[in-house]
């Protein structure tokens, strides 16, 4: 049976944000599941995200960047957002002992747990997976965001939907490439950003998401 628990999470020297921990009987693993620019913990792929996952054996840790949970329009600065990734990852551990610990997330909260991976190893993380890594600014084609990634050691896991705006593809494979094993890329055939595909394309979103969520879950068993 899973349960949803709504907790507060502790940032030190900053202050006190609210989090999910959306925990199935007997999870084998945990995601670390930090959220995009624009909407908070509780948007609806969230919530989809998370549901989805306990329905396949693994917990997921939602939690709002300080931002966010002040209701202001700008994103923390990077050293404020590590932080609260630090917390999560932290908390996460202390709830959910025992199990494979993930970490990453939507857009923004991906590469800034990917930030915070490449300035010193979040304890006990195995593996990061982002969904829709935002390389760059809509129509601006460029790789300067995934700099920092060649810093990372642990296993990587890149979500892409092939129409995402934020991640050119041909500025992407290079990235990934460069990056050698530890870096998996699965796409989303016709995915925006948000893995909404178009009526054409003969599936729904729900089918679109099966998939990004049975990849994400066989990916994490790969490295218990």
């Amino acid at each position: 049976m899973t349960q949803a628990r709504e907790l507060k999470l502790d940032i030190e020297r900053i202050g006190t944000v609210s989090a999910i921990l959306t925990q199935p009987g007997k999870a084998r693993a945990c995601y670390v599941l930090a959220h995009g620019a624009g909407a908070d913990m509780r948007h609806a792929f969230m919530e989809k995200t998370a549901i989805g996952l306990a329905g396949r054996g693994i917990a997921t840790f939602r939690f709002n960047f300080p931002y966010m949970e002040q209701k202001k329009g700008r994103p923390d600065q990077p050293a404020v957002a590590h932080a609260a990734v630090r917390a999560a990852v932290s908390e996460a551990a202390r709830l959910c002992p025992g199990a494979t610990l993930v970490a990453g997330g939507k857009s923004f909260g991906g590469r800034m747990t990917s930030q915070a991976q490449s300035k010193a190893p979040l304890p006990g993380v195995k593996g990061l997976a982002f969904l829709g890594f935002p390389l760059h600014a809509a129509k601006k084609p460029s790789s300067e965001r995934a700099e920092h990634l060649a810093g990372i050691t642990i296993p990587m896991l890149f979500l892409q939907g092939t129409r995402d705006e934020l991640a050119d593809l041909g500025h992407l494979k290079p990235v990934i490439a460069s990056l050698g094993a530890q870096a998996t890329l699965h796409e989303v055939e016709g995915g925006d950003h948000s893995f909404a595909v178009l009526k054409k394309s003969g599936r729904s979103n729900e089918e679109a998401l099966t998939e990004v969520l049975d990849t994400l879950a066989a990916w994490i068993d790969q490295l218990a």
